[in-house]
């Protein structure tokens, strides 16, 4: 199924905020265009670096720019798209802070 990205804004203002991480998420949203999921698994096969989070929370943490960058999306999978909701984005070490907390499986700074 194809991927519906919600607030794609996000990833927009997030790049004006940090313009070096600009070039990785463009490319990360050319992988997404043409993506086809049916399954969790899929999100990792075409994001190697991927890692789907537990506890039943239906998120994934997407490393891109090479580890310097780490986004939080939740998914859905309906009947004819991946739904995937930007949750949270940030540096590598912000992501830490956020693990560190125990806060990955529930922050939602974009709702």
């Amino acid at each position: 199924m194809k991927v519906h990205l919600i607030k794609r804004s996000t990833i927009e203002q997030f790049v004006k905020d940090y313009t070096p991480a600009k070039r990785y998420f463009q490319f990360w949203l050319l992988i997404i265009k043409s993506a086809d999921w049916d399954i969790p698994q899929d999100i990792v096969t075409t994001f190697n670096s991927a890692d789907i989070l537990g506890r039943g929370s239906e998120r994934v943490v997407f490393n891109i720019g090479r580890n310097k960058y780490r986004m939080i999306c939740s998914y859905y999978f309906g009947v004819t798209r991946v739904h995937l909701f930007v949750k949270w984005i940030g540096t590598h070490a912000a992501y830490d802070k956020l693990c560190k907390d125990g806060k990955q499986y529930e922050i939602d700074v974009y709702n």
